[in-house]
C-alpha cells in the first residue's frame, strides 16, 4: 500500500486465475500514462493456485514468457496479492501525530485482522479525518499472511526478478479504474474467474473492500446444470447473451437467475453496510470491470438491483495505447484492471 518514490524503471505482474498480465507504463504528463510494454499468456484452470512443484515450474515458465514476449527489460517488479489472500478494512482511530499511530498500530493491529500479528505481514495507510467523527481519523489496513507473502516474494524472486512492491489486488484495482476528481462515493465491482472484488471509495480512497465469493465461473456452473450443456457452450452464451431475458427465449437468463438474486443481495448488503457507516455520503455511480464489463445487460441488471446507475470501466482510462496495442488488446482489455492499477503506483 505505500506510495513508492524514486524507484525507476519498474513492471506490474498480475498472476491471475486464467492468465498471466505484464504491464509497464511511463508518465505521460497531466496525470496521463504511455503504454511502454504489455504482456498476456493465459494459464490453465486453479495452475496459479497449485502449490506443486511441477505445476510452480509451468506457471514459472508462463510468467518467464509473458514477460519475455513483452519486452520489458527491467528486472524490478511489483506484484499483487489476490483478495482471497489479504485482509484489507477501514478502522477509525483518535487523531496523533503519524509517528504516534505508527506506535499505536504496531502495537494494536491484532485487534483489527483476523489472525495472529506474528503471523501477519501488516500495512496502512492513512485517510484522513473520520467523516463520521472528527475527533477521528481513518485508517485503511491491509495484511496477509506471512507465509504465503514469503511464498510469493521468493516464487517471483526465484524467477530472477526483484520485487519492489505487494499491494492487494482490490487497492490496485481502484487506481485505476476510478476516474481522476471524483466528489461522492463509487461502488467497484469487479466480478472474477473466482469471485468478485467489490470496493466502495470516497475522495479517491477505498472505504470498504470485500471479496463476494461469486465469480464468472459460479455463472457457467450455473447455466451448464440448467441448460444442460457443456461447460465452454455455457461460456460462449453468457459472454454472448449476458443477462438478455429475450435471447434464445430467456433461457441463458432463467437459468442463472437464482444465483443472480443471490449476487445482487450482496451488493445491496455492502451498500447498506457503508450507508451504516456514512449516513452523510451518497454513492454515485457503480463502476463494473472483468466479466461485468463484458456480459451484456449485466449494467442494467445491476442497476435494477441497487438503485445506482452502473457503467462499464475502462482500467486504460489514464493510459494512452497505441491503435496497433488497441487492437491487440479489444478482446481481453476488460481483464487488466489490475495489473494497470499496479503499473500506476509510482504516479500518485
Amino acid at each position: 500500500m505505500a506510495i513508492l518514490k524514486g524507484v525507476g524503471d519498474f513492471f506490474a505482474l498480475d498472476v491471475g486465475t486464467t492468465a498471466i498480465r505484464v504491464v509497464q507504463l511511463s508518465k505521460a504528463g497531466n496525470g496521463m500514462w504511455s503504454l511502454r510494454h504489455y504482456g498476456y499468456a493465459p494459464v490453465t484452470d486453479n495452475l496459479a493456485a497449485s502449490s506443486s512443484p511441477e505445476s510452480r515450474r509451468k506457471l514459472g515458465e508462463i510468467i518467464m514468457t509473458a514477460v519475455g514476449q513483452s519486452g520489458v527489460h527491467t528486472r524490478d517488479v511489483v506484484i499483487g496479492l489476490p483478495s482471497n489472500k489479504t485482509f484489507t478494512t477501514v478502522i477509525d482511530l483518535p487523531q496523533m501525530p503519524e509517528s504516534e499511530l505508527r506506535a499505536t498500530l504496531k502495537y494494536q493491529a491484532d485487534q483489527y485482522i483476523p489472525m495472529p500479528i506474528d503471523e501477519a505481514k501488516v500495512d496502512w495507510a492513512l485517510l484522513g479525518k473520520s467523516l463520521h467523527d472528527p475527533a477521528q481519523q481513518e485508517v485503511l489496513m491491509a495484511s496477509t499472511a506471512v507465509d504465503y507473502s514469503e511464498d510469493r516474494l521468493e516464487f517471483i524472486e526465484g524467477l530472477g526478478f526483484n520485487v519492489i512492491g505487494i499491494e492487494p489486488d482490490p487497492i490496485a484495482m481502484t487506481r485505476s479504474l476510478l476516474p481522476d476528481g471524483v466528489g461522492d462515493a463509487r461502488m467497484i465491482v469487479d466480478v472474477g474467474e473466482q469471485s468478485t472484488d467489490l470496493v466502495i471509495t470516497y475522495a479517491d480512497a477505498p472505504r470498504l473492500v470485500r471479496t463476494i465469493p461469486t465469480g464468472f465461473k459460479t455463472l457457467v456452473r450455473a447455466a451448464t446444470q440448467n441448460l444442460g450443456v457443456q461447460e465452454d457452450q455455457a461460456r460462449q452464451f453468457l459472454l454472448k447473451f449476458g443477462l438478455t431475458p429475450d435471447r434464445l427465449d430467456g433461457q441463458v437468463y432463467r437459468s442463472i437467475e437464482l444465483t443472480l438474486e443471490g449476487f445482487g443481495a450482496e451488493l445491496t448488503k455492502s451498500i447498506k453496510f457503508f450507508q451504516t457507516r456514512y449516513s452523510n455520503v451518497t454513492i454515485g455511480a457503480t463502476l463494473l470491470s472483468g466479466y461485468a464489463s463484458v456480459m451484456p445487460m449485466f449494467p442494467e441488471f445491476v442497476t435494477a438491483k441497487t438503485s445506482i446507475q452502473a457503467f462499464v470501466a475502462n482500467p486504460w482510462q489514464k493510459v494512452q495505447v497505441a491503435a496497433p496495442d488497441q487492437q491487440q488488446l479489444a478482446a481481453i482489455s476488460h481483464e487488466f484492471a489490475t495489473v494497470v492499477g499496479l503499473a500506476e503506483r509510482a504516479g500518485r
